[in-house]
């Protein structure tokens, strides 16, 4: 599976999202659904570095992504702060922009945009969210 090591900075974000299309394209996915899987692998990656390493760091942000049969698997490791995806509530996508909660929209996009989002987290391996999206 290629790997790819990048540090914690939003400046690294255009990479990050160029990997993960290169994959996807030569893995057959339309335009749209490339945008798509661009857009959860940006969100993901810009959570990672605001929340698990609380701003931007040197530290690694390791990149898997490969196409497994119709299904790009996109996996993002880091060793920041771990967290419970289970206790991001979806937001309330009608409620007044004044009144409604500040962030969710990253994990809510995520799930919408990808057909699976799974979070582990431990010592040994580090925080590991894998995504996959099926080529239509």
């Amino acid at each position: 599976m290629p790997s790819y090591t990048f540090p914690a900075r939003f400046e690294f974000l255009d990479e990050i999202r160029e990997t993960v299309a290169q994959v996807a394209r030569a893995g057959g996915f339309s335009e749209k659904a490339i945008y798509s899987i661009q857009l959860a692998a940006d969100e993901a990656s810009s959570n990672i570095i605001e929340h698990a390493y609380e701003g931007e760091s040197d530290s690694p942000l390791d990149l898997t992504c490969e196409m497994q049969g119709d299904d790009i698997v996109i996996i993002l490791r880091d060793w920041g702060k771990s967290f419970n995806p289970a206790g991001v509530k979806d937001p309330n996508l009608s409620a007044d922009l004044s009144t409604r909660q500040v962030g969710g929209l990253g994990m809510y996009l995520m799930r919408k945009l990808m057909d699976t989002v799974r979070y582990e987290s431990n010592a040994r391996t580090g925080n590991l969210l894998i995504m996959t999206k099926r080529r239509e």
